[in-house]
């Protein structure tokens, strides 16, 4: 059974589906990226890049496991989650993109990490607002 079909049996506090299952995939893919990134980090200057690179992986796998756990959202919790791993990842693309001329992997981990805080921002945009 997909993760979307999953998703669609449990009570997501109505939460659109199509956005929150992007925003996942968008979170998959910058983990994975920035993963890659920080690993091949190396060289004069790019102590920060991993670091972040690395913070960035951590966060947004940390924001995709929330998303997949509707029993104990907090919608308070959620919005705070989403912007502050669009905040991360927004970060993230900045440092990288700094050494994107001279390295492909943070041109590519600097995209993957600008369209993840896209897909956060567009979540936090369907949110009904808690109150």
């Amino acid at each position: 059974m997909t993760t979307e079909k999953m998703m669609k049996s449990m009570d997501m506090m109505s939460m659109d589906m199509k956005l929150m299952q992007e925003c996942m995939e968008a979170c998959t893919a910058a983990e994975q990226a920035a993963t890659m990134c920080a690993d091949a980090g190396s060289g004069d200057n790019m102590g920060k890049m991993m670091s972040m690179c690395a913070n960035t992986a951590d966060m947004t796998n940390t924001m995709m496991r929330m998303m997949m756990r509707p029993m104990g959202y907090d919608m308070a919790s959620m919005m705070g989650m989403l912007q502050a791993t669009a905040m991360m990842c927004r970060a993230c693309a900045d440092e990288c993109m700094m050494h994107a001329e001279m390295s492909d992997h943070c041109k590519m981990c600097a995209e993957v990490c600008m369209n993840c805080a896209a897909a956060c921002e567009a979540l936090m945009a369907s949110m009904p607002v808690a109150g």
